[in-house]
């Protein structure tokens, strides 16, 4: 049966300018291309648990300009929901993205509507009431992850949090998540020596896999790929593990480090997430 999975996060329209190398600080450098994509880690997220299967409604704040209607029309095409996505007057959110030859990439992010995400709508809160997973990201007011991760508990549901991008305004989530997904620069205030903060810490390191905290302390490793463009492989981790999770830590996690793997073989954010299929395929040839 399919997860019933609430997205709750941004929604952006990425900028990408491919550079030979990142700029240092004062340095000016030339981009040999860019493109205009859809992003934000909730949607890149969202449609990366779609892809993988998940039943995904995505609960976001969009502005009344045309990017809006580009980022719906991009999250209807891949199936994802959008009962708890509203309207805010103003700008979408958008990103600046730059990624070198290596595809390494840094990034700028202009909030726009997603600064001002609530979930003060009944019909909104019961997006998230019903969901067997709610995955939650911090691109988005602090005080609204949180009143999410509560309607997610109160409701039974399994609250999954992405604490990127990192903010020490994270730890009031540290009660109230089951499981909490970092990369490894990040992973030090969610541990307490050996043991987790919370029931299950999920490490990302990037090609070499990812390592599972809980009882007991496991390796994930990723498959060998040439990568292009690693913007995005972390949002496809993480919507693919929430996607699988009630299947299993294991499942999840062999399949959410193939996902992000294969992620890094597409330009851009917003169209970088495999479909099941090809995750399986993977899997098996390894």
């Amino acid at each position: 049966m399919a997860t019933r999975l609430s997205v709750v996060g941004s929604a952006n329209v990425d900028l990408t300018f491919s550079v030979t190398a990142l700029p240092r600080p004062g340095e000016t450098v030339l981009a040999s291309a860019l493109s205009s994509t859809p992003g934000g880690k909730g949607g890149n997220q969202a449609v990366a648990a779609a892809r993988a299967g998940a039943q995904v409604q995505l609960v976001a704040a969009l502005g009344t300009d045309a990017a809006a209607e580009q980022l719906k029309a991009h999250l209807k095409a891949n199936a994802v929901g959008l009962d708890g996505v509203t309207a805010v007057p103003g700008p979408s959110g958008s990103a600046a993205i730059l990624v070198d030859a290596a595809g390494e990439n840094c990034i700028v992010v202009a909030p726009g509507a997603n600064g001002h995400l609530s979930l003060s709508s009944p019909a909104v809160r019961e997006v998230v009431a019903d969901s067997d997973v709610v995955l939650l990201s911090l691109e988005i007011p602090i005080d609204t992850a949180v009143t999410a991760a509560r309607i997610g508990r109160s409701a039974g549901a399994t609250v999954v949090l992405n604490a990127s991008p990192a903010s020490a305004q994270a730890s009031a989530l540290a009660d109230l998540a089951d499981v909490v997904v970092v990369n490894e620069t990040e992973s030090d205030g969610w541990l307490d020596g050996d043991r987790p903060r919370v029931p299950h810490l999920v490490i990302t390191r990037g090609a070499r896999g990812a390592t599972y905290v809980g009882e007991t302390r496991l390796e994930f490793p990723a498959p060998a790929v040439e990568a292009v463009d690693t913007t995005g492989a972390g949002d496809v981790f993480a919507g693919v593990l929430a996607a699988n999770w009630p299947r299993g830590a294991d499942y999840a996690l062999a399949r959410a480090c193939a996902a992000g793997a294969l992620s890094t073989l597409v330009h851009g954010a917003g169209d970088c997430a495999p479909y099941s299929e090809a995750v399986e395929d993977v899997l098996e040839a390894s």
